[in-house]
């Protein structure tokens, strides 16, 4: 059968159109479609309809939206994907099946939502910007005794996102997009719980006793609390997945890969890998930054403390892959 054809009043919308097969591969699209997003019909049809993933989108609009297409059921969502130029484009789709002659389809209809009137809708770009924000007054508020901490927090976030780029890259994990941000804005918050611990403590130039190295290690708990008490009067859904990864950098960033550290003693790959990220940045950058009780360290002999600590304090393939990195 013609399929462009049969399709033929569908595709002379005036928004963006796409039609897969039941296998969710690309039969044909209008030229709306070419328009917005710059890639032609040659190029489109007979590829899988995620070829334009920003990676941007939540998992769980796929998950919906795959649960509703799988029971032969309407959807729509939101989806932010990306354009032949490299834009990004929000869109709003609505995805029908339908049946041709006995044969199943979906037809995907999008409008471009920066199209909308100003304030009618927030682009992912703007979010993102609203979070990392959020979560930098947040770090910084709660360590406002220490008037030096602000360039730490923001070289540790810096840090942090090319590290676990990096090591995604070098060990060809497939993390998502979304997930390397949220490491990389959490990072900042990795020591809020410092705000509780006596500052004669917290600032002490000579080595801690027992006692003062007890009260220490409880700053990781002390930040986790801090957390749970901002989450549990949010309602929003934005923040929530950046949260459950800055948790689990608070709390396991001091844990060693040798099950020595604190405050669980996890060890290995019991660590969650965005704390064992922030475990090798936070020791590098306080290593080679000045502070009034120490001097910097030179960047070689700190590349070679980390070296010198995987297997014991490091994750060995977290440091290879920071040892990847070209500039810091």
């Amino acid at each position: 059968m013609n399929v462009e054809n049969l399709l033929s009043p569908y595709l002379q919308l005036a928004d963006a159109v796409i039609v897969t097969d039941k296998d969710h591969v690309v039969v044909a699209v209008n030229d709306a479609y070419e328009q917005i997003t710059g890639y032609k019909k040659d190029f489109i049809v007979g590829r899988r309809a995620g070829v334009i993933k920003s990676h941007l989108t939540p998992e769980q609009t796929y998950a919906s939206m795959k649960k509703a297409l799988s029971e032969k059921k309407p959807w729509s969502g939101v989806f932010v994907n990306r354009k032949k130029s490299g834009e990004l484009w929000h869109s709003s789709i609505t995805i029908t099946p339908i049946l041709i002659e006995d044969e199943l389809f979906f037809v995907g209809i999008f409008r471009e939502l920066e199209q909308l009137d100003s304030g009618a809708y927030v682009p992912q770009e703007q979010i993102e910007e609203t979070k990392k924000s959020i979560l930098e007054v947040l770090a910084i508020s709660c360590e406002i005794q220490d008037p030096s901490i602000e360039d730490h927090l923001i070289n540790v976030r810096k840090l942090t996102e090319k590290l676990i780029y990096a090591h995604n890259s070098y060990h060809n994990l497939n993390l998502s997009e979304e997930y390397m941000r949220n490491v990389a804005y959490s990072s900042i918050l990795h020591d809020i719980g410092k705000a509780g611990i006596p500052e004669g403590i917290l600032y002490k130039p000579g080595p801690l006793t027992k006692y003062e190295r007890l009260i220490m290690e409880t700053h990781p708990l002390i930040g986790f609390d801090i957390l749970k008490k901002i989450t549990s009067k949010l309602k929003d859904n934005f923040l929530r997945q950046s949260y459950k990864v800055a948790e689990n950098i608070i709390l396991f960033h001091h844990e060693k890969w040798n099950g020595t550290g604190y405050p669980k003693n996890l060890k290995g790959a019991e660590i969650p890998l965005e704390a064992r990220i922030v475990a090798v940045v936070d020791v590098f950058e306080a290593l080679t930054s000045s502070r009034p009780y120490k001097v910097a360290w030179p960047i070689e002999k700190a590349l070679n403390f980390l070296v010198e600590h995987q297997n014991t304090h490091f994750d060995p393939d977290v440091v290879a892959s920071f040892l990847t990195i070209k500039d810091f």
